[in-house]
């Protein structure tokens, strides 16, 4: 039993014996983070790790294994183990294994007798139960641009195998358009294998969406920042101004103030289920100059239509 502290899946995950749901599942997204093949490329050490820190997971996030292996120890990760045959089995021999088995011995050998050989007493033969595999959770990150539009991706993930055993694996992800950070896209069928000829799980790719320099995001709508000059806010412009899908020209009307947002309708993010796309709101900021030469500045000084004296009346009255 030398192993077991390596596959106690409680000290893989550092969480103690009575951590919650939430706790386990922390702990693992942070191991999971700091040992994924990605991140340590070449590193054999983290991707064994990274492996145990799975298959630990696979069994604290089950309620029913994480029973199990509170009960009857690390020969419950047996993936041929079946604890209701276990407790049957205790039963039958009298109850109560704490002090050993009959005749001596270890009860970890004797469950292994029981059941990864199929052998035990009358009642007790056959093959495994039949199980789903467990679901597996991982972390896609994505540019904001193809999280809007929708894309592939291929992710590498650590499968547990029916055997208790761990393969790394690469599948490919198809991103709807639209999804948004902190959302999940189901691939079914993706996760651990099944045991005793059980379906697979399924994986849960958690989306994280890296910013955009420029736009921002409210739900389907975008919004861009569109620098302008003072002139082109008094007599009005043509802008380019970028979009999902390459640049379009807008109209700045005559007398635009700063703050202003014209409205670009369906160019924003796409809809998942193919409906009415959100809009662009392009915001208008006026630029000024850090600068002016004399000249500019002595024609900027005569041009006192530039006054808005209702504005500075009210302005003087408060």
């Amino acid at each position: 039993m030398a192993d077991a502290p390596r596959r106690d899946p409680y000290t893989v995950l550092g969480v103690s014996r009575d951590a919650d749901t939430a706790a386990i599942r922390s702990a693992y997204h942070k191991l999971a983070r700091e040992l994924h093949p990605d991140v340590n490329p070449d590193d054999k050490v983290a991707e064994e790790r990274f492996k145990r820190v799975s298959e630990a997971y696979s069994v604290l996030s089950d309620p029913e294994k994480r029973s199990a292996f509170d009960e009857f120890g690390e020969i419950a990760l047996d993936p041929n183990f079946d604890a209701e045959r276990a407790r049957q089995a205790n039963q039958a021999f009298g109850g109560g294994f704490s002090g050993g088995v009959p005749g001596g011995g270890r009860i970890e050998d004797l469950f292994s007798n029981l059941f990864s050989r199929g052998g035990g007493p009358a009642g007790f033969r056959g093959g495994p139960l039949r199980r789903a595999g467990p679901d597996l959770e991982a972390t896609l990150t994505l540019d904001f641009t193809e999280a809007a539009l929708g894309g592939e991706q291929r992710l590498t993930i650590n499968r547990p195998t029916a055997d208790g055993g761990s393969q790394t694996k690469t599948v490919t992800v198809r991103i709807p358009p639209g999804v948004a950070d902190g959302g999940q896209i189901r691939l079914r069928g993706k996760g651990g294998e099944g045991h005793g000829g059980g379906p697979p799980g399924d994986l849960f790719a958690r989306i994280r969406v890296r910013p955009h320099p420029l736009f921002r995001r409210e739900k389907r709508d975008l919004y861009i920042d569109v620098p302008i000059t003072v002139k082109e806010a008094i007599l009005g412009a043509k802008v380019d101004v970028p979009t999902l899908t390459g640049r379009i020209t807008v109209s700045v009307p005559p007398g635009t103030d700063g703050g202003t947002k014209l409205r670009l309708r369906g160019k924003g993010v796409p809809s998942p289920s193919g409906g009415q796309a959100g809009d662009l709101f392009a915001v208008i900021q006026i630029k000024v100059p850090d600068t002016l030469d004399r000249d500019a500045r002595s024609r900027l000084e005569a041009s006192r239509e530039f006054d808005i004296p209702e504005l500075r009346k009210a302005f003087d009255s408060l």
